[in-house]
């Protein structure tokens, strides 16, 4: 599987299984909030779930595969497996920053 990218959110696959990771599940399948829109980046359709793990998120697909949506963006089809959920950051002068909707 290769990385799924929508707008400043990468989905990367991982080999493990949620077992093997051992996160918290999360009650919801927001996988990233806009700081200054306040819009989304969450699963709308399919089977999936969202666990949490020293920072990082990780979303299992169940179903044969899950609908990424977001205002400012085309809805994505992710396939099922797991994810590890990252935000694309950019460097400045003064530092990196996480790249913004």
């Amino acid at each position: 599987m290769q990385p799924i990218r929508q707008g400043d959110v990468i989905l990367l696959p991982v080999q493990q299984t949620i077992q093997q990771i051992e996160g918290k599940k999360l009650p919801h399948l927001i996988l990233a909030e806009g700081e200054v829109t306040g819009h989304t980046h969450r699963i709308i359709e399919g089977q999936a779930e969202l666990y949490e793990k020293d920072g990082t998120l990780y979303l299992r697909v169940f179903s044969k595969e899950a609908t990424l949506a977001h205002e400012e963006h085309r809805a994505i089809s992710i396939p099922q497996g797991t994810w590890m959920v990252r935000i694309q950051r950019e460097y400045q002068p003064q530092g990196w920053r996480y790249v913004t909707d």
